[in-house]
């Protein structure tokens, strides 16, 4: 008698029966401790996407880039659409001008309809335009600014100041026109500090 033969066949016998065991177990446990999963949806406000060091661009007819919105992190919910941003920076270009510095938004969260059409940026808001030739330095700071990136226009009701150096406006309630013709204007209790030359 082969005994190795034997002793083969037994090892593969035992393989065969624990394998089978496996199945079984496997299973017994996914039908009977969790239950058929088939019918389970996803909680109603739930994230489906997300993304970490975010970026999206805008252009406009002919290609030239309007817009972009940077992000350390968003979260996308499935129920409403809206995104949640973490660390938002906006920057409106100025594709008719593009001598003209870009305006560079900031602000530490905020959420984006599902349109894409209203940005509404929460908490303290920074917005920086540089200096150029024919054009001065601008730097304002507001909070819970409503933007319509694609009007290139903001509003908010809350206290804000326009500091162009080295004058300083500051009152309650902003709205701004980033695109030609600029303009940017405090809607009440306006106070200015001008230095004269």
């Amino acid at each position: 008698m082969n005994y190795s033969r034997v002793s083969n066949l037994k090892i593969y016998s035992l393989a065969l029966i624990l394998a089978g065991a496996s199945w079984w177990l496997a299973e017994i446990f996914r039908f009977d401790f969790f239950g058929d999963q088939s019918g389970i949806d996803a909680p109603k406000h739930s994230v489906d996407y997300f993304s970490t060091g975010y970026l999206r661009k805008d252009m406009n007819e002919q290609g030239v880039l309007k817009s972009e919105l940077k992000a350390k992190g968003i979260l996308h919910y499935s129920d409403d659409g809206i995104t949640h941003i973490d660390k938002a920076t906006l920057t409106l270009y100025n594709p008719d001008t593009p001598s003209i510095p870009p305006w560079i938004v900031n602000a530490e969260k905020g959420t984006l309809s599902k349109d894409g059409k209203n940005l509404f940026l929460n908490g303290k808001v920074s917005i920086d335009r540089a200096a150029a030739e024919g054009v001065k330095q601008v730097n304002i700071l507001t909070s819970n600014l409503h933007v319509l990136p694609k009007l290139n226009y903001a509003e908010s009701s809350e206290w804000s100041q326009i500091v162009m150096p080295p004058n300083r406006i500051e009152g309650t309630g902003i709205e701004i026109t980033f695109k030609r013709p600029i303009y940017v204007k405090l809607l009440s209790n306006v106070k200015s500090r001008y230095v004269p030359h």
